[in-house]
């Protein structure tokens, strides 16, 4: 998801610097947006550095010294089309006032009409300018077209006031832009230890045993586990994929390896959630030279170490959910698994078949409780993904029950 992160000019601005920090700790990319007047407080060069993304400071020059053209003059429709959220914080009395009235003479104001994603506003002023009528009318005209208003705290104010009329906190800013994103917060205080893609077993220093998983499935969890709120501890075998910036993550690559890791992790963790394909067989010692070429060979394979057994003997009171890759009897080999590895839920796929599963960017999949059957069909695996930590939600409601 990317969001554009409107900055007007105020004291206030250098908040925005924790805001932009915060929304890319929950894997969001940030396009920082700034005012004339902004830009008197806080440098373009600073969210350029904290955001790793153009700052866009210009309605018609992209960059200093550079010559206006076509696309600098046409890029907040590109930034409006692009965003999944437009966020302004600090907004000022003047750009609710431009907001409302629909008058667009810079880039932000001019973005705000151009996007259909939705608007969150967080502002800061004033206490008089805040309590003013021709302020409260405007907000009140927003909040009729859907923008979000996260409502300013009272204090002590720059300008030596006391009262409404304070940036809201940055952690509440946050909250509001991800409930506008349709992210839940539900994960919050969750330590979710999450394995992913495959592990390889050596045959020799140059060959090793693997599978097809890309590790797209387990990515996908830790990323949606971040944005729900939750601390994500992940433990990766060997893939292409880059892992969220604010997830805690173990490298490994041998099942033994995952096992080590997942284990020394488990006490930390609330919500287990076991994704990898992890090898079933490992290679009994494997020679420390290359194997020649001499003719037909046979490898002798031992059973690898089965880390959800291990889970499920130390387990305290994590929630465990499991995943299964089965090619005939899928539901009847998953109960199975269910019940054999004392889970609390199953996530099974049928990879015989086309275009999911491994190497694909989607998935099919039935999730199993031990009284609840969930058919969850073909869609993206970060759609996939959602519903698994809704059922981890669901499961951690019930065994915490909710006071009266």
């Amino acid at each position: 998801m990317k969001i554009a992160l409107g900055v007007c000019g105020g004291i206030a601005a250098y908040k925005s610097a924790e805001i932009a920090r915060l929304l890319q700790d929950r894997g969001i990319r940030v396009q920082v947006v700034m005012t004339a007047s902004a830009q008197e407080f806080v440098r373009p060069l600073t969210f350029a550095a904290l955001s790793g993304e153009k700052v866009i400071t210009n309605m018609f020059v992209a960059e200093a010294n550079a010559e206006p053209n076509i696309d600098s003059a046409i890029e907040h429709i590109a930034v409006a089309q692009s965003i999944d959220a437009l966020l302004v914080a600090p907004a000022t009395a003047d750009v609710i006032a431009k907001f409302a009235q629909g008058l667009a003479n810079d880039f932000l104001t001019t973005l705000y009409l151009a996007t259909t994603a939705p608007v969150v506003v967080a502002p800061a002023m004033n206490v008089n300018m805040w309590d003013h009528p021709a302020t409260q009318q405007n907000l009140e005209v927003l909040r009729k077209r859907g923008v979000k208003i996260v409502e300013p705290g009272s204090g002590y104010l720059a300008c030596g006031m006391t009262g409404p009329g304070r940036l809201a906190e940055s952690d509440a800013i946050v909250a509001a832009t991800l409930d506008a994103l349709g992210a839940a917060q539900d994960l919050v205080g969750e330590t979710v230890l999450i394995t992913a893609g495959p592990t390889r077993e050596k045959i020799d220093p140059v060959r090793y045993l693997t599978n097809r998983s890309s590790g797209r499935m387990g990515y996908a969890l830790a990323e949606a586990a971040i944005r729900r709120g939750a601390r994500v501890l992940l433990v990766t075998g060997p893939t292409a994929l880059k892992p969220p910036s604010a997830a805690e993550v173990t490298a490994v690559e041998s099942a033994s390896q995952m096992r080590d890791a997942v284990l020394r992790l488990l006490p930390e963790a609330s919500v287990v959630i076991k994704a990898a394909a992890v090898s079933d067989y490992t290679i009994s010692n494997p020679p420390d030279h290359k194997i020649k070429r001499t003719g037909p060979m046979t490898l002798e394979l031992s059973p690898a170490t089965d880390i959800l057994a291990e889970i499920a003997r130390r387990k305290a009171s994590q929630i465990v959910i499991g995943f299964a890759a089965e090619t005939q009897d899928v539901l009847e080999n998953a109960r199975k698994k269910l019940l054999a590895k004392s889970l609390d839920a199953i996530v099974v796929n049928d990879v015989s078949r086309e275009g999911i599963g491994f190497d694909s960017e989607r998935n099919a999949v039935t999730i199993l409780t031990a009284d609840e059957t969930l058919n969850v069909p073909e869609m993206t695996k970060w759609e996939v993904a959602q519903c698994v930590l809704d059922c981890a939600v669901n499961l951690r409601k019930k065994l915490v029950p909710t006071s009266s």
